[in-house]
């Protein structure tokens, strides 16, 4: 595989644009921002995107990191990233998305889960409201079990079982999804409070316990159709998922 060629004007381009976030464990490179003009219902929006990776070596030299990244094959890895919009690192208000991805639901707009309309209607309600981010986070398939067992639970859907039953009946928890990278990158791009926008109590807990300042939570429902009705109603009825908007008082 190809090495890095450190010139000039490659360095000068990406100085200051990767960012390194120290963990207990390893580290977290953050690279942006990057103009990111989006196709947003027939508007062009123009985000900030960031990227990042998880890393369990740490490198504080940029060039260092440059280097070993291009002699990794990061295609077969996930990354996450953060679409941000207006000034997010200053303004007071702000709302955020931890968006799970769903490759059927984002990519090929399925009906069966209500992803797909909560990942374009959140970005909408970020520009309507001034400041924002959508983290996307790619680990995060089928609530942590991953897109192959995700198409094995759906099978299992068809033949009657719920959400919830066709994740267990498969060996695995309901959600094992994990946002602390997420919460650290949130941190390196902004400190003051922000909105959650999210229907999932387990989220607004794991905000809450890693000690972030949220100012309220709001409710993201949608796109209800004979599709997804079942998927919906086993949300709340089985997961918990809330549909009042609720302030956030920090503890």
């Amino acid at each position: 595989m190809a090495q890095a060629k450190f010139d000039s004007k490659m360095l000068s381009a990406l100085e200051g644009k990767i960012q390194l976030i120290q963990k207990e464990e390893g580290a977290i490179y953050l690279v942006g921002p990057i103009q990111l003009p989006v196709n947003l219902y027939g508007e062009t929006i123009v985000f900030q995107w960031y990227c990042w990776l998880g890393c369990d070596e740490v490198a504080t030299d940029y060039q260092k990191v440059i280097e070993k990244l291009s002699s990794s094959n990061l295609a077969e890895l996930q990354q996450s990233s953060v679409l941000a919009y207006g000034d997010f690192a200053n303004d007071e208000e702000a709302l955020i998305r931890m968006h799970s991805i769903c490759h059927t639901g984002d990519i090929f707009g399925s009906k069966r889960c209500d992803c797909g309309y909560q990942l374009k209607e959140s970005m909408k309600m970020i520009v309507e409201h001034g400041t924002g981010a959508l983290f996307y986070l790619a680990n995060h398939e089928g609530r942590g079990i991953g897109l192959f067992s995700k198409a094995m639970a759906y099978l299992l859907q068809e033949n009657g079982y719920d959400t919830v039953d066709a994740n267990e009946t498969l060996g695995f928890e309901d959600d094992t999804r994990n946002y602390d990278d997420a919460i650290a990158v949130l941190r390196a791009l902004r400190s003051k409070p922000v909105t959650l926008l999210t229907n999932n109590p387990k989220k607004l807990e794991a905000m809450q316990n890693a000690g972030l300042q949220l100012s309220g939570r709001q409710a993201l429902w949608g796109d209800h159709s004979e599709f997804n009705e079942s998927y919906l109603q086993t949300k709340v009825r089985r997961s918990g998922h809330l549909e009042e908007e609720v302030a956030c008082p920090n503890v």
